[in-house]
């Protein structure tokens, strides 16, 4: 028997779980295609490993729970362990990752825009370090937010969740997310590069 206090389980029929579902899906299929892609361009060691520090970048760099949310959905599905913890140890993962990478292989870095991006960020701590903190917090309270989510089923949980604090926690991230975008820019002004438009 349930109390109200535990998560409930997953279930589709859900709207906040349906969202969630059809959000996970459409990052494996982006990471795939990006893999095949890449696999396409060099080779598929080569593009497991442009995917891989891809990957990272989102997990890294970006103030919202993409890239770790690959991985955390299924494992709090599975075995019910939150996605914030997961998030945590993804960082640890991420960071791994891209020390092995910039020691054994750091020309790999510069194949690709986001990767050479990715490098510059990690191999200049001021000012680019900023971007990985302000990418953690936003990161936080994103994958905060989706345990949420995931734990909402019925109307009263809906009401529950929004009185406690649901605006807020939007206006954190998405002030994060603009904090993020005025550090991205900084960063590409001072690294002269352009978007295309």
């Amino acid at each position: 028997m349930q109390t109200e206090t535990s998560p409930p389980g997953f279930h589709v029929r859900h709207a906040t779980h349906r969202e969630t579902l059809l959000k996970f899906l459409g990052l494996i299929v982006i990471l795939v295609g990006y893999f095949a892609y890449m696999s396409w361009q060099y080779n598929a060691a080569t593009g497991f490993g442009l995917a891989v520090l891809s990957w990272s970048f989102f997990v890294l760099c970006t103030p919202v729970a993409d890239g770790g949310f690959i991985l955390a959905f299924p494992i709090r599905l599975l075995f019910g362990i939150s996605m914030t913890l997961t998030q945590v140890v993804i960082w640890f993962v991420a960071i791994a990752i891209n020390l092995w990478t910039l020691w054994y292989h750091p020309s790999l870095y510069d194949l690709t825009f986001l990767t050479n991006l990715l490098k510059q960020i990690l191999t200049q701590p001021y000012p680019y370090w900023s971007i990985l903190l302000i990418s953690a917090l936003g990161t936080f309270l994103s994958i905060y937010f989706g345990d949420e989510m995931m734990d909402v089923t019925s109307h009263k949980h809906r009401e529950k969740f929004h009185r406690h604090g649901f605006l807020y926690k939007v206006i954190a991230v998405v002030g994060l997310g603009v904090l993020t975008m005025l550090a991205y820019y900084h960063l590409l002004e001072s690294l002269h590069i352009r978007l295309p438009t």
